[in-house]
């Protein structure tokens, strides 16, 4: 079992899948039986929040650094200029509820829009830390919630009771 808890704890830390591929596979019989529910969720946050802080503190920093570098620099420029345009747009749409934005961004678990996602949106935005870290702590404990619902069938069930 411990072994099937390091595997969800360093598949919630993969960008692009996280908390939102690691859930499935706690509550799969893959490699083995299906994890405990609260503790699965608690051991996906905390792998899928671990990298936050890091990426936070030195992602614009690396673009940057990258931005003038042969075979990157045009990767990381372009990067850095759509960061920054539709960071200002966001900005001009939403106001003071930037944060909410950013909750809901990460909150609803679509491909892309994770906690690695809105991290970076968030540091090139030059939002406040500790608000961009509530926001996005509270998206990806919806977002596992949301995908242990699709996960154990509720969603499905829900959708063929309504159609």
């Amino acid at each position: 079992m411990l072994k099937k808890f390091l595997i969800v704890f360093f598949v919630s830390m993969v960008p692009l899948i996280e908390l939102r591929g690691a859930v499935p596979i706690g509550l799969s019989e893959a490699f083995g039986e299906a994890l405990p529910l609260i503790p699965l969720y608690i051991t996906c946050i905390v792998g899928n929040m671990l990298p936050v802080p890091l990426i936070f503190f030195f992602a614009r920093k690396i673009l940057v650094w990258g931005s003038d570098k042969k075979f990157i620099g045009k990767f990381f420029k372009f990067c850095l200029e759509k960061g920054e345009k539709g960071g200002k747009k966001l900005q001009e749409k939403t106001g003071q509820s930037v944060y909410v934005a950013l909750f809901l961004f990460v909150g609803i678990p679509l491909p892309g829009t994770g906690a690695w996602t809105g991290t970076l949106a968030a540091s090139l935005l030059d939002l406040d830390f500790k608000k961009s870290v509530i926001a996005i702590t509270s998206g990806v404990i919806l977002a596992g919630i949301i995908m242990g619902l699709a996960s154990a069938g509720v969603l499905g069930a829900a959708s063929a009771i309504f159609s």
